[in-house]
């Protein structure tokens, strides 16, 4: 395409020759700005009009604005339905982990009193969705179906009674876990673990005595064993003496707490001393024939708050010690 233009006679005329793609940019250049003006105007006079409430605009702005809002409720609600769903299965999962906590709780000796007093906090007032009636505190009442929300505040409350129930599962847990330490700490203290490797011999109770021939309370368990064979600790606890005894001999006592006391008399050689903390099964002297014996062996006696105690009651039976 070619343009001539002449501005005079006696002036040679100007040829302007057009491409298509020069054509094609001249057309944009001037189609863009147009757009342009035609939308700010368009959209200042929509704002206008619908500030103002012209008749027809105002109201086609108003049916978009409300399909635009029920678009955005119907979402909303949709999602709220499929969380306050996931909620209500957390809840469920929650319930049932209580339920398992306080049967674990009584197994574990906590008292029900004791639990009590792991009371939730209430719940928050604002939005809370409201259950039936009761005592406040205690475990989350059972959920027959999907708790009704509307609301996101409602949805709130909901995971924060959850939070509220989780933190007590967490803290009736920790409480359990408490007691089942502090009862492994009892039965390591209980003198129940073999102190030698071997048959025993004489029993407790009476029986005649080897030096006097006359009846006399044997108040202890012997293990007959070679000179030097070790001997362990019955349970975890402290060495209340280690010396010398007129009629054990070398003797070594360990206080294990609550009034348990337990002898290792007859030694040849003690591995421990006064106040040294030994645990179960440690190697705390060798078997002898020192004090008041007839041959090498280990006498072996439980005592409860000084009293002698018969020791096959608390040893556990060689090969079933766990």
């Amino acid at each position: 395409m070619q343009i001539l233009i002449t501005t005079s006679v006696h002036k040679a005329p100007r040829l302007l020759q057009f491409t298509p793609w020069t054509l094609a940019l001249a057309s944009v250049a001037l189609i863009v700005p147009l757009m342009l003006a035609s939308l700010l105007v368009y959209h200042a006079i929509v704002l206008k009009a619908a500030h103002e409430r012209w008749p027809i605009i105002s109201d086609v702005v108003r049916f978009i604005e409300k399909q635009d809002s029920d678009r955005r409720d119907r979402y909303m609600r949709e999602n709220l339905d499929a969380m306050a769903t996931k909620v209500g299965d957390m809840q469920a999962r929650l319930l049932r982990m209580e339920a398992v906590s306080e049967r674990l709780a009584g197994m574990a000796g906590v008292k029900p009193e004791e639990l009590k007093r792991i009371e939730p906090a209430p719940p928050a007032a604002s939005g809370a969705v409201k259950s039936g009636g009761g005592a406040q505190g205690g475990p989350l009442p059972a959920l027959r179906e999907v708790p009704k929300v509307t609301t996101m505040a409602q949805l709130n409350a909901l995971v924060e009674q959850m939070q509220v129930s989780g933190d007590r599962n967490a803290d009736v847990f920790t409480l359990i876990e408490s007691r089942l330490f502090e009862k492994r700490l009892e039965a390591l203290m209980i003198p129940s673990s073999q102190p030698l490797n071997g048959p025993a011999g004489s029993g407790f109770g009476f029986r005649r005595d080897p030096f006097t021939g006359g009846s006399a309370l044997h108040t202890g368990l012997d293990f007959p064993a070679d000179v030097g064979t070790p001997i362990m600790a019955a349970a975890g606890g402290v060495v209340l003496s280690a010396g010398m005894h007129p009629q054990f001999g070398q003797l070594v006592e360990l206080n294990h707490g609550n009034g348990l006391v337990t002898r290792y008399a007859h030694t040849s050689r003690m591995l421990v001393k006064q106040g040294d903390l030994v645990k179960r099964g440690q190697t705390i002297a060798e078997v002898g024939s020192t004090g008041r014996s007839t041959g090498p062996h280990l006498h072996f006696e439980v005592l409860v708050e000084g009293v002698q105690q018969n020791p096959a009651k608390f040893l556990t039976p060689a090969g079933k010690a766990g």
